[in-house]
């Protein structure tokens, strides 16, 4: 039936702060499930259900319904969160995510996950919150190989804790409502479940005849009787999926005759899976190969990404795939971009494990020549959901076979001498894949003899290769260690494509913020770099260093074109005007510095603070120069004349980071004292202490769009804060030591943070997640040597390796 009130359009709804649909979809047409939203609303506004989870084979419209039910009641709650579990996340870090959204400003979200769950309950039992976790087969044991007549284990292993999740919300006094939707009832639930009691189960059968013909009339489709409209309902079981997918099947071979269609009697439905059966058998076989990549990269993709991992693309085939798989309703397109339907890309996934499986017990290569079962290029969050829904499962999967990891690796080792001796000259993902698999297996790769192959998409980060031999082995998608110290100065180019980072080995790095990759290594600097900035035009990198020097970089050729000396300290700041004719820099020498970006000659020196000068910025207009200090006080320069205008006190410790807001009329310190503050540039008044900092923080930085604040900390995190209110949005969590510097994109939601656990992490602002992780060794290198026939290299490093 067409939308009528109460239910509403969500983008209405993003309107509210207090509602977060994550990635739930919009759904505008809603069939036959009147009845059961009526009862779902009777159990939550009157009987006060506590946990309720909606069942049912997949396709059977659970997910819809859970929709509809927080557009009817989500004014009846203080909170709505929507959670996806497709990529099966711990739960840890769904409990993280839910604390930052529910979590008061000067709130962080405990470590450990009983604290969490306690945090959560407190927050359930203060305020009427409406949780939806959907898609929670994900979590749940499959039973796969198991012949104990179902009595396994519930969860997934390691995913146990979302028991304890699910009784407590349960069984605890609170005005909230968990709803979870899965095609598995979890285990957890049928303890706990009673008509009578707040802890229920409702389980989806199929769509009556009127929400039957609905369905299918919209797809274009018609039947000439009643009684073959009762047919297909009956045979189809009113499984909306199912009946999508035969309508668009009737209307693509028998121009949307129903009749016609029924009359093959060639597609035998029992469940979606079988459906599913049929719809993939009818596939052709490079139609095949794209469903399996639309699984494996499990997020939105591009024609131009689905093209590049193909061994050998095809540009029109590919578009014909694509086109035919649209017509069969087998993938979702939007903004040119296409992916899988959950309950589609758990299918197709099933199937490549199962496929590749057979591949490994027989010996033969070819999906695990053609298909990569893990991409290590892929951002962070996507590598680690292809490693739990495809590597993992794999392994077990032969695990369950064999017995045994040496019997595993021992077939493993014969398909790699296969793909030596039978597939050397074909480019494909066979190495890699069988690399990663020995690596998922705990296998150490010493001795092992990859010469000659392709080895595509293998991930070895932080992974020893002693007397692995490589020679003339195709590595162009595999990601290595990058030998990278501790990032102690990050910055993006101007039009956000690349990120800079300086170390504290002395160098400067050049790295595409796309992928990761490194382009160029800058090195003349004799000490730690302490501060990095781009020219407006992109064409200079500048580098402040420990070794009282700043250095001005020609990015199109890589060589330093001038040297500045003149501080009597280590340079701790540097920042370009607007204008791009000057910089600033800052120094130990208690100074600071004004040059010309051109000549490099300096043109004044700024006195007045008592101690080292931490940290400069220009203002917007190039007018303003602030510096924060030691002495604990910032101050205010007017750069064309050098003028001191007015100190800004109120830290009481060293400031160590300074930033202006794109508007030019607010700056933003970090401090020692545990403490950020926002200043009025104008009147040196302190707006605001963003409080709740559980030690220093090292970095700040302000938006492009003016609205947030970013922090990076000593406790390991990156803090988000909405200017407006000075509310902690969110904290970003996945470093292991100190943030040191962190940087916005100008031109996207992107941020870069540099840590003092020896990586630069790139992350996504608009979901929170890391895309790339740049990793090295575990401490600084102090040296490297070639060996004399030039063949090996030496390195050592502080991390006793």
């Amino acid at each position: 039936m067409p939308l009528t009130p109460p239910y509403r359009h969500r983008a209405e709804n993003n309107i509210d702060p207090h509602q977060h649909w994550g990635e739930s979809i919009d759904v505008p047409v809603f069939h036959g499930r009147n009845h059961e939203l009526t009862v779902l609303e009777q159990w939550i506004l009157d009987d006060q259900c506590r946990l309720i989870a909606l069942l049912g084979m997949g396709g059977m419209g659970k997910t819809t319904l859970a929709i509809k039910l927080v557009e009817a009641l989500h004014d009846q709650f203080d909170r709505m969160i929507w959670q996806s579990l497709r990529n099966a996340p711990p739960v840890e870090e769904v409990l993280t995510h839910w604390l930052n959204l529910l979590a008061d400003q000067d709130s962080t979200p405990p470590l450990t996950f009983d604290a969490q769950l306690n945090q959560l309950m407190d927050y359930l039992r203060r305020s009427r919150c409406l949780l939806v976790l959907d898609n929670v087969e994900t979590i749940l044991h499959s039973g796969v190989g198991n012949d104990d007549g179902g009595q396994s284990e519930p969860y997934q292993p390691g995913y146990e804790a979302y028991g304890e999740l699910f009784r407590r919300v349960g069984v605890e006094r609170h005005g909230s409502c968990l709803v979870l939707t899965s095609r598995e009832k979890p285990k957890t639930l049928e303890a706990l479940e009673g008509k009578t009691l707040p802890v229920r189960t409702l389980s989806l059968s199929g769509l009556g005849l009127p929400a039957v013909q609905a369905i299918v009339t919209t797809q274009g489709c018609s039947c000439p009787s009643e009684a073959e409209w009762q047919r297909l309902a009956e045979r189809y079981a009113g499984n909306p999926l199912a009946l999508k997918i035969v309508s668009t099947t009737a209307k693509d071979l028998f121009d949307g005759d129903i009749h016609q269609f029924l009359e093959q009697d060639t597609i035998a439905f029992g469940d979606i899976t079988a459906l599913l059966d049929e719809q993939f058998h009818r596939l052709s076989e490079f139609e095949t190969q794209v469903m399996y990549w639309l699984a494996i990269n499990r997020e939105w993709v591009s024609i131009a990404d689905l093209r590049a991992d193909m061994p050998v693309p095809n540009q029109s085939k590919l578009l014909e795939a694509l086109q035919s798989l649209g017509r069969r309703s087998l993938l979702e397109k939007a903004n040119g971009q296409f992916t899988l339907q959950p309950v589609v890309m758990e299918y197709v996934t099933d199937r490549l494990i199962e496929k590749v499986t057979q591949e490994i017990q027989t010996h033969t290569i070819r999906l695990l020549l053609s298909h990569a079962l893990i991409k290590a290029e892929a951002k962070d969050y996507i590598r680690d959901s292809q490693i739990r829904v495809i590597l993992a499962p794999l392994v077990s999967r032969l695990l369950e076979h064999w017995r045994s990891p040496q019997i595993v690796q021992q077939h493993l080792n014969q398909l790699l001498l296969k793909l030596k001796t039978d597939y050397a000259t074909s480019a494909g993902y066979g190495g890699g894949n069988v690399i990663n698999l020995l690596r998922h297996l705990g296998i150490e790769l010493t001795g092992y003899d990859f010469s000659e192959l392709s080895i595509w998409q293998a991930y070895l980060q932080n992974v020893t290769l002693h007397d692995v031999n490589f020679t003339n082995a195709d590595l162009s998608k595999s990601v290595f260690t990058e030998t990278l110290a501790t990032p102690s100065a990050v910055a993006f180019s101007v039009d956000g494509q690349k990120v800079a980072t300086g170390d504290m080995n002395g160098e400067v790095r050049l790295w595409r913020s796309g992928d990761g990759k490194n382009q160029l290594t800058l090195k003349g600097h004799h000490s730690w770099i302490w501060s990095l900035a781009f020219s407006p035009d992109g064409q200079i990198l500048a580098s402040a260093s420990d070794d009282r020097t700043v250095r001005l970089w020609d990015l199109s050729t890589g060589q330093c074109c001038h040297t500045l000396t003149g501080h009597s300290g280590s340079i701790w700041s540097l920042a370009y005007s607007a204008d791009g004719q000057y910089f600033a820099s800052g120094s130990e020498d208690q100074t600071v510095k004004v040059w010309n970006a051109q000549t490099g000659q300096c043109l004044k020196t700024f006195t007045g603070h008592t101690n080292w000068v931490r940290s400069v910025a220009f203002s917007p207009d190039g007018e303003t120069i602030a510096s924060g200090s030691e002495d604990h006080t910032l101050r205010l320069w007017h750069a064309p004349s050098g003028q001191h205008l007015r100190t800004l006190k109120g830290h009481t410790n060293w400031v160590r980071s300074v930033a202006f807001s794109p508007a030019g009329d607010m700056l933003v310190s970090g401090s020692g004292d545990h403490s950020a503050k926002l200043w009025d540039v104008a009147t040196g008044c302190c707006r605001r202490t963003l409080k709740g900092y559980t030690n220093r923080v090292w970095s700040v930085a302000a938006s492009p769009d003016g609205t947030t604040i970013a922090s990076g900390n000593d406790d390991y995190t990156i803090r988000l804060w909405n200017v407006q209110d000075a509310a902690n949005d969110r904290v970003l969590r996945g470093h292991s030591n100190a943030v040191c510097a962190i940087a916005f994109s100008p031109t996207a939601p992107l941020l870069a943070s540099g840590s003092s656990d020896h990586t630069l992490k790139l992350w996504d602002l608009s979901t929170g997640h890391c895309l790339q992780t740049l990793r090295g060794h575990t401490s600084r290198i102090w040296s490297v040597v070639f060996s004399p026939d030039g063949q090996t290299l030496a390195s050592g490093s502080d991390d006793h390796t």
